[in-house]
């Protein structure tokens, strides 16, 4: 289309655009002008607080691997909000991706996708991202693999375990043969268990060996707990997933015997530091202002108010959350590091802060 006659167009559906049209009534094509989306086609439940959302993704979705994560755009209450999820699907002729989301109390998007999401909706999506993903392994060699999660830190491990054990019998032979895997999981109740039909079949198949915990009756999963359910920990390479307490005994473990740990975490560690706070005034076409306190990160306090804010990520890794805070200092809620911006000392443009990771230690200024 030539741009002498996509003006004229534009002008005949003023104060749409043509884009806006073809958005409309072919958002999943190539190109669309409102960015990669993908359409809901089911919402399968799998435990009473956890459900699997099942995507047709637009022409634009390059594909993932294994074990990585997609970031979703929500519209909720008229504010787009953005979250991370794994990928939780297997092998699929028609293109549809999956991921599977845990209501948190209080959250804003897993609420709305467990309790609201329904076939037809649309959402944002980004391409795939991160490294939580299996070593191939070597030829003539079985792997030993140990795969340590908790709660829904099974979700990147199941899309790994669908396409290792495939409705493929010879790919999910060809997948036994290559990796010797132990899975310890552990949920608070029996029937918290998220895919624990699916987890138990693969453990009756032979497939792996399948350690399944219950908090309830347990008590929570401990280094001895691991080391007796798991005589060759050493000799195994090792993937983790859940909550922050499990991942950091386990990276501190595996650290101080220098064996092989690879982790993912849905939320960056964030240390105990004193909760300061103060007033993040928001420069720009955003004009807010939103008052915080010293232990909420900037990035979500600002959606909680209504402020439309760049994100990626929220682990303080992809930098897609960064704005410029021109004055103020803001407190990295992993190590406790201040950042400091000083009017007439500090880069006129600003100083750049990951909103995402960063909460406020006094009065900022944020440009946006």
């Amino acid at each position: 289309m030539t741009s002498g006659l996509r003006n004229l167009l534009d002008s005949a559906v003023t104060p749409l655009t043509v884009d806006d049209l073809l958005d409309h009534f072919a958002p999943l094509r190539t190109g669309a002008a409102a960015g990669l989306q993908g359409r809901i086609v089911s919402v399968e439940s799998e435990t009473a607080d956890a459900a699997t959302i099942v995507i047709k993704p637009g022409r634009d979705w390059a594909g993932h691997i294994p074990g990585q994560y997609v970031r979703v755009g929500v519209d909720v209450n008229g504010i787009r909000l953005w979250r991370t999820y794994s990928l939780t699907h297997g092998p699929r002729r028609d293109g549809r991706i999956s991921i599977t989301v845990k209501a948190i109390p209080g959250g804003a998007v897993s609420q709305h996708l467990v309790r609201n999401a329904r076939a037809g909706q649309m959402l944002h999506l980004a391409q795939a991202e991160g490294d939580f993903v299996l070593t191939p392994a070597r030829a003539g060699r079985r792997q030993k693999l140990l795969l340590v999660t908790a709660g829904s830190g099974i979700t990147p491990v199941i899309g790994m375990l669908r396409n290792l054990y495939s409705r493929n019998e010879s790919a999910r032979d060809a997948a036994v043969a290559a990796f010797d895997i132990v899975l310890v999981h552990s949920a608070m109740k029996r029937d918290e268990v998220i895919f624990g039909a699916e987890l138990r079949a693969h453990a009756e198949a032979g497939r792996l060996r399948l350690v399944e915990r219950h908090t309830d009756t347990d008590g929570l999963l401990t280094i001895a707990d691991l080391e007796a359910e798991v005589a060759d920990l050493a000799e195994r390479t090792a993937y983790a997933c859940g909550p922050a307490g499990l991942l950091d005994t386990l990276e501190e473990f595996y650290a101080e015997r220098r064996l092989t740990l690879h982790t993912e975490r849905f939320r960056a560690a964030v240390v105990d530091v004193e909760a300061e706070g103060g007033t993040l005034t928001f420069g720009g076409p955003s004009d807010r202002v939103v008052e915080t306190d010293g232990s909420v990160p900037i990035l979500d306090a600002a959606e909680s108010a209504g402020v439309l804010m760049p994100s990626g990520c929220r682990m303080g890794i992809c930098m897609g959350c960064v704005l410029p805070m021109t004055s103020g200092a803001v407190r990295d809620l992993r190590t406790g590091d201040l950042t400091v911006a000083v009017p007439g000392e500090t880069n006129p443009g600003g100083v750049p802060i990951q909103t995402c990771i960063s909460a406020a230690a006094g009065d900022c200024h944020i440009d946006h």
